[in-house]
């Protein structure tokens, strides 16, 4: 592909603004779909959690050139934004007053990507067939053209259910309303609906671990809450991070609190608690693990469920993907961020070239592109984009000389050894470890 074409870009969160402001760069034409009704509409769903990382590493450096000839004032670069101040100081800014304001499309939901005149079956001259996203906004459905494609829709809106076997857990849809998924607000807008009630939290990733701390926080202010942590493993000390390791210094000092938590009892855990039915009583919500008639349950007023997100691939079934049978990313990119293999937090560089798809042009990027695995960066995101933004010009030495660099866990458990018996820290290999 060469300059002047279009490409269409679903979502309007960080990685979908700045894959926008790579394409303008690059000569290209882009046409940003949002769902919401602004820019940043997903992250302003969590506006009140802090990031882990400061801002030197949530300003996309493309989207940075357009902004400062706006008078836009830099946030110093070692603080930690919450989500809401992302969005006031970066997002929105860029989405207002850039000249990416001209190309954004907001409350229009894609609901389906082909290729004009070709069904999924039909190959003979497909890569030359322009792209036809549809979408719905409050007049109606639409239709669009483009050349190509970026796919940065994200995967807050697809939480993963209770169910310990990827599925809902029997009932879990009766209960939705005893059930918030993600990380509520509990000190917050929220706090009346956990007030003195008794809460459990399922989930042992850091959307739990800082719900838990929050938890624990509004039971000194008010008497009566007690706090569950359900956990589906046996050994609540992996959820503590790397503490002083982490390279990322509020993210261990988080594991370092919720650690002193658990050690001084400050809630309740059970372990081993794989979750299959959820049953509204007179008394509140019984959450079961195991059979009905055999296994264990707790009564509880209020369940998080903090157990990770997936990727919407509804909208992609007339594309032709290709895509980890565990994970629902890239094949390429599976092995670099597989949490069977290791959990650092890091990954190797990639970009175009481990994102591509059988489909001609066709690319998911940010959040969605590593499926149901976590621990991603907005700045592997912004990675992403600027490579694939560099192979839709047709410069292709830019596209594949990817450099990334990530801040380590300060924990890595990897199940199989690498070839040179080096992983976090060490350089790149061709093993699957995805440190580098």
């Amino acid at each position: 592909m060469r300059a002047g074409k279009t490409v269409a870009i679903i979502g309007a969160g960080p990685v979908g603004l700045a894959a926008a402001a790579h394409v303008i760069e690059r000569g290209m034409t882009p046409v940003v779909l949002e769902a919401g009704s602004e820019a940043g509409h997903a992250v302003q769903q969590w506006s009140h959690v802090k990031l882990f990382s400061p801002w030197e590493y949530n300003v996309d450096e493309a989207a940075r050139r357009l902004l400062e000839p706006t008078g836009w004032n830099s946030p110093d670069p070692q603080a930690y934004p919450t989500g809401g101040e992302l969005v006031e100081r970066y997002l929105q800014p860029l989405a207002a007053r850039t000249i990416l304001q001209e190309h954004i499309h907001v409350s229009a939901r894609v609901t389906g990507i082909g290729r004009v005149g070709f069904d999924k079956v039909k190959t003979k001259g497909r890569g030359d067939a322009p792209f036809e996203l549809r979408y719905r906004n409050g007049a109606g459905e639409k239709t669009l053209r483009a050349d190509a494609v970026i796919d940065a829709s994200g995967t807050w809106w697809s939480p993963n259910p209770a169910g310990a076997n990827g599925l809902p857990a029997i009932g879990e849809r009766e209960a939705s309303n005893r059930i918030a998924y993600g990380m509520p607000d509990i000190l917050g807008a929220q706090r009346a609906r956990y007030a003195s009630k008794r809460v459990a939290v399922l989930g042992a990733g850091h959307s739990a671990i800082g719900t838990l701390i929050d938890l624990a926080t509004l039971a000194q202010s008010a008497p009566g809450t007690e706090v569950l942590w359900l956990i589906r493993g046996d050994d609540p000390a992996k959820s503590f991070g790397g503490g002083a390791n982490d390279k990322l210094e509020a993210r261990g000092a988080l594991g370092s609190m919720f650690a002193e938590l658990v050690q001084r009892r400050g809630l309740r855990v059970e372990s081993a608690f794989r979750v299959t039915h959820l049953t509204m009583t007179q008394d509140g919500l019984r959450i079961g693990a195991g059979s009905a008639c055999c296994g264990r349950s707790l009564l509880v007023d209020e369940l998080v469920v903090a157990t990770g997100f997936r990727p919407d691939l509804g909208f992609l079934s007339e594309l032709r993907l290709s895509l980890d049978p565990a994970l629902d990313c890239p094949p390429a990119l599976a092995p670099l961020i597989d949490p069977n293999e290791h959990s650092c937090g890091t990954v190797r560089p990639h970009g175009a070239l481990e994102l591509a798809q059988p489909e001609p042009e066709f690319y998911i990027a940010g959040m969605k592109s590593y499926g149901r695995a976590p621990t991603f960066l907005m700045l592997t995101g912004y990675e992403q984009v600027r490579s694939i933004a560099a192979e839709l010009a047709g410069d292709i030495p830019a596209a594949r000389r990817v450099q990334l660099v990530l801040p380590e866990t300060g924990v890595c458990n990897v199940s199989a050894s690498p070839k040179d018996g080096a992983c976090c820290g060490g350089p790149a290999t061709d093993s699957g470890c995805g440190c580098s």
